[in-house]
């Protein structure tokens, strides 16, 4: 049995942490989104430094193209779900904004 490839294992772990950012979007938990996205970050960092010096035998660039196309879905999931989260906070901060410029022009409601 051949040993796993330390691309192959990034890329697992990668699809992991990415599958559980969208388990967390759906179920509306953002708090651990940012965190998640940072060890993401770090695991596409190692691979850059891997890809260029270790060959995949067929059987191990079979399992990354797998686990690249359910890194590619679990993402655009989290995109779908994250954007109007983040398009409705930027909405609400300007609201704000000229809420705080309308009350130091106008001064305080009375």
């Amino acid at each position: 049995m051949a040993t796993r490839s330390e691309v192959v294992h990034c890329y697992g772990q990668l699809a992991s942490r990415v599958a559980l950012m969208a388990e967390l979007a759906r179920s509306k938990e953002w708090g651990q989104l940012p965190e998640l996205e940072a060890q993401c970050a770090s695991l596409v960092d190692r691979l850059k430094v891997l890809h260029p010096i270790e060959a995949l035998d067929p059987a191990q660039f079979e399992e990354t193209r797998r686990l690249i196309e359910r890194i590619r879905a679990d993402q655009d999931e989290v995109c779908g779900l994250v954007k109007p989260q983040i398009e409705q906070l930027i909405a609400r901060m300007s609201l704000l904004s000229q809420q705080r410029s309308l009350g130091r022009a106008y001064g305080p409601q009375h």
